[in-house]
């Protein structure tokens, strides 16, 4: 029987996520969600679909929202992450979170911190964003709960524009 080969330490990968340098020793093909959630222990982004297809997992990077399930850790070396966590914080929201809570828009709130990240993405490109911009923004958030036309609204009210009137 031949001697088990020596195993190889892990690559280090620096990265930096809500504004803090994380060194961590793992497989450069580790999905971020992975490192954000059992290594980091930032539990608001959530895993949906696995394949880039719902929106659950966006972080921004570099301003970007970007799925963060199919993004290996490798390619955010360098690069500023920030999840709904870094957004704001409970003594002080964004202004999107505050809009949300403020105009309930939100079911289950297992999409939220997707369709938050790609609201802030949205909003620091486009401060003034007319209706139709939001819901571009908003196509590749998966979300089936009964909210939709309140989380627009929350977006608009975010970017300091009236929400439309429904009739």
């Amino acid at each position: 029987m031949m001697p088990a080969a020596p195993q190889q330490p892990l690559p280090s990968t620096c990265i930096t996520v809500n504004g803090q340098s994380h060194v961590l020793q793992v497989d450069g093909d580790t999905p971020l969600l992975t490192i954000l959630r059992n290594h980091l222990y930032l539990k608001g982004t959530h895993y949906g679909c696995g394949s880039n297809q719902c929106g659950a997992c966006f972080v921004l990077i570099d301003g970007f929202a970007v799925a963060s399930c199919d993004t290996p850790i490798w390619a955010v070396a360098g690069k500023s992450v920030t999840t709904v966590e870094g957004l704001g914080t409970p003594e002080q929201p964004h202004r999107l979170q505050e809009a949300f809570l403020a105009g309930q828009a939100a079911q289950c709130g297992y999409c939220t911190s997707g369709i938050l990240i790609s609201a802030a993405a949205l909003l620091s490109r486009n401060p003034h964003p007319a209706e139709a911009d939001i819901h571009q923004a908003l196509d590749r958030n998966l979300c089936r709960c009964g909210t939709h036309n309140r989380v627009v609204e929350a977006i608009l009210r975010a970017a300091g524009q009236p929400a439309p009137r429904t009739p």
